[in-house]
């Protein structure tokens, strides 16, 4: 019986080519589009899951409850951690930290840098990372020691067998060698721990002063013992915070501290997802993205679904008399609900295969296109076989339960005394005319989503930041050569180069996650309010292009312009002058940058509150994303504080310009790396995960498109099929082709008009959610979706009119001879 279903299903497939190639095509593709979204969302899931005991490990993440500022969380924690957490919880079973840095190291005859990171000698035993050499027992016996991965290995001593080598690390006074006591086997992508080279942290050489709770230089890692609660420990947090972090003094009043800092531990492996980001050792994931790739790739597949139903009952409709035949015959209506579930599941077995095809294809290209290390398992914990056939199975018996009982239940009396070789029952057609509709809906959706996303991504890259990006170029990791006499002669070599126009110095580089925050007072005002510092040189405003709304700008000349040298408390004494953003003047309470000028703020950070005088007022500066609000900011010449070079050019070839500033670096630093980069370049960056999700929104709503039209063209042949003695009847009777192709292509055009019904609001609504999460948006109006709908009926009517306008020039005398 079995093999006389197969053979039924497989005959009727090669009998209807055409069908099946739409049908099986059609559900190949929404399969693909829905696994590879599988495999990626699984893949973004898996981070640091494959670490010896994952489950027990944490992060302990810091929340900041500064005044006038929103609440900040950062995977940075106090110094504090390290020494306190175990006597405080007994289920803490060890705790480990990790200061994320760089530091440099010569290849063929330059300098590089190297990512590193400065551990605890029980590092390893928080974390077990795989090695390849050594153990970590032996790793790290002092600080003379180094552990590297095995690429970093290759890449500096040609092998990963380095066990035992020495490698030359640092520069000038800090530059010495080092003893390879372990090399680590290469870590997969998806992980949050971007290590290349550890170092061994020497916890006597950490003076007291950055031994306490303000210390959040470094990240830490709790492994709790088995069976120990999480939620216990977070819980307890809070009161450990007010024994362990001290008041203090401020402005001769007490401050509570505790209250501004709040831990929790995070599991390690919900860190890639988790909503702390800042602070991170590599980039984060968007959980709410993986969502939206899911709810996509699902949309998709449920037009293929629909397409495969729609397409069944319009072929299983000419099936009536071999349905009337089997049952005269004795075959029962359970029997024949089984023989066609079975050929669509036959169909939907056929589509799988060719959608693991594309998926073996497209998954290299895809993990490429994205940074990912996405494989292909079809057995084990992360195998693919499982969930292939669960999609399989639904897939196949959606398409085919309505269909199978649709079909079965035909009479095959009323069939054969009509001697009908098809039949349709009432409704049905309203039926399939529904599912077109849905299938246009969310095409739609996809298409007006897609434009509103491209829209946001352009707008807010060519959006005016406050300050000149183009012909400006970064230099960071200058602490060296931005600091001291050095920087002078520098800075007169480099405006030499043609086309420079100035130079200038700063603490923060664009982009940055870094917030420094000081606590400033108004006058009059009982309230802190926080602000962030910049500390830049008298050439700043000018050179970045900030305009200036009120005052004046930072003079050399004048010594109150720059923050005096020496400890905090001659600042304290003698004061500074300031430069506020608009957003910092709103803040303060000044009605207009105007009403700032000549005030008097008192600000600190950690020391005596500094009287610092308001000289001039700038526009609000975008430094980073647009997901981000403008941060209101002062600004104070502090040379000693910045490492970060700003560079104008204009009138000279980009290259030819870096290519001479590499020149002056060099020369003044042989030892350390030249990174330099074009802001344009930096801004363009910010936004790569947008524009990535605009292109996967664009590809999938090119495939629910070619989907849809696939389903419209295969339903519009078998609709002007079923009427071909109406189509000539009408031409006898003095129809034109243009009259009979308008019939036709408007019968398939309602459900697309009517689709913007259902698509309109629903998309409105995700795209306001998401525009909700930028700071500066489009305004969301219909014209993205106007033209969706435009877009989908062109298509549509493109489609459907080449099947009409076939059927309407054929001869009326073929026509009438039909059946």
């Amino acid at each position: 019986m079995w093999r006389n279903y197969l053979r039924i299903a497989l005959t009727l497939l090669a009998r209807n080519r055409v069908y099946a190639a739409i049908n099986i095509g059609g559900l190949a593709l929404g399969l693909a589009g829905c696994l590879l979204i599988f495999n990626y969302v699984r893949y973004e899931s898996s981070y640091d899951s494959w670490l010896p005991d994952s489950g027990r490990i944490y992060q302990v993440q810091t929340k900041f409850n500064l005044p006038g500022q929103p609440a900040r969380n950062v995977q940075m924690s106090p110094f504090i951690v390290y020494e306190k957490l175990p006597g405080g919880f007994a289920q803490v079973e060890a705790v480990t930290s990790l200061a994320p840095g760089k530091t440099v190291t010569e290849r063929d005859g330059q300098p590089v840098f190297i990512d590193v990171g400065t551990v605890d000698a029980n590092f390893f035993d928080v974390l077990g990372l795989p090695f390849a050499q050594g153990s970590a027992g032996t790793a790290l016996p002092d600080t003379n020691s180094i552990v590297l991965t095995e690429r970093e290995a290759i890449r500096h001593f040609g092998t990963a067998d380095a066990l035992g080598k020495q490698l030359s690390l640092g520069a000038g006074p800090g530059k010495r060698d080092y003893r390879v006591t372990g090399v680590l086997r290469n870590l997969p992508r998806n992980t949050s721990l971007k290590l290349s080279l550890l170092f061994r942290r020497d916890l006597a050489a950490i003076p007291p002063e950055q031994r306490g709770w303000g210390n959040f230089d470094q990240q830490h890692y709790v492994k709790l013992r088995r069976g120990a609660d999480a939620a216990a420990i977070n819980a307890g947090l809070p009161a450990w915070e007010k024994r362990n972090i001290p008041d203090a003094v401020i402005d001769g009043k007490p401050a509570t501290m505790s209250d501004a800092v709040d831990l929790k531990l995070v599991p390690l492996a919900g860190v890639h997802l988790g909503a702390t980001q800042d602070g991170g050792l590599a980039p984060g994931g968007d959980p709410r993205a993986l969502a939206t790739f899911a709810v996509v790739a699902l949309l998709t597949l449920a037009m293929a679904v629909m397409n495969f139903v729609n397409l069944s009952t319009a072929r299983a409709t000419q099936r009536a008399r071999e349905v009337a035949l089997r049952k005269v015959l004795g075959a029962s209506r359970g029997q024949l609900i089984v023989q066609f579930l079975g050929e669509s599941l036959v169909m939907a077995a056929i589509a799988m295969l060719l959608a693991l095809a594309v998926v073996e294809l497209a998954t290299p290209w895809i993990s490429a296109a994205i940074g990912a290390d996405i494989r292909i398992a079809y057995l084990g914990p992360a195998g693919m076989l499982l969930p292939a056939a669960a999609l399989f199975l639904v897939t196949g018996l959606l398409g085919g339960l309505y269909p199978a009982f649709y079909l079965s239940r035909f009479r095959p009396a009323e069939v054969l005394r009509a001697n009908k070789s098809s039949v349709e029952t009432p409704g049905n057609g309203r039926f399939r005319t529904a599912l077109v509709m849905l299938q246009f809906a969310i095409a739609i959706g996809l298409i007006a989503s897609t434009w509103v996303i491209f829209s946001q991504t352009r707008y807010v890259e060519t959006v005016d930041p406050g300050y000149r990006r183009d012909g400006l170029i970064q230099i960071v990791n200058a602490w060296r050569f931005a600091k001291g006499g050095e920087y002078d002669a520098a800075h007169a070599a480099m405006l030499a180069i043609p086309g420079i126009t100035g130079t200038t110095r700063t603490s923060l580089p664009l982009a940055s996650d870094t917030r420094p925050v000081w606590l400033v007072k108004p006058p009059g005002a009982e309230e802190y309010q926080s602000l962030s510092y910049y500390g830049v040189d008298a050439e700043y405003l000018q050179t970045a292009g900030i305009d200036l709304l009120a005052g004046r700008g930072f003079d050399d000349r004048i010594a109150l312009d720059r923050v005096p040298a020496g400890d905090d408390q001659a600042r304290a004494v003698r004061g500074v002058n300031v430069v506020i953003n608009r957003a910092a003047a709103r803040k303060l309470g000044f009605r207009t940058p105007q009403a700032a000028i000549g005030q008097t703020v008192r600000a600190m950070r950690g020391g005596p509150l500094v009287p610092s005088v308001i000289v001039g007022v700038v526009e609000d500066m975008r430094f980073r994303s647009a997901r981000e609000a403008i941060e209101p900011a002062f600004y104070a010449v502090d040379p000693d504080a910045t490492e970060v070079v700003l560079v104008r050019f204009a009138g000279a070839r980009p290259g030819e310009v870096m290519a001479a500033l590499n020149k002056v670096w060099r020369k003044f630093e042989p030892e350390i790396p030249f990174e330099a980069r074009f802001v344009d370049d930096i801004a363009h960056e910010l936004y790569a995960a947008d524009r990535a999700r605009g292109m996967l929104f664009a590809g999938f709503s090119a495939l629910a498109v070619l989907i849809g039209c696939l389903g419209l063209y295969s339903l519009a042949a078998f609709a002007t099929e079923r009427r071909t003695r109406e189509i000539g009847i009408r031409k006898v009777l003095g129809a034109k082709v243009r009259d009979i192709v308008q019939l036709l292509v408007w019968q398939f055009s309602r459900p697309v008009v009517l689709a913007n019904l259902i698509a309109w609001p629903v998309a409105w609504w995700a795209m306001r959610e998401w525009l909700n999460g930028f700071d500066i948006r489009i305004a969301l109006t219909p014209t993205p979706f106007a033209l969706a709908g435009l877009l989908a009926l062109a298509i549509a009517i493109a489609t459907v009119a080449g099947q009409s306008l076939r059927v309407a020039r054929t001869n009326p005398i073929h026509a009438l001879r039909y059946e």
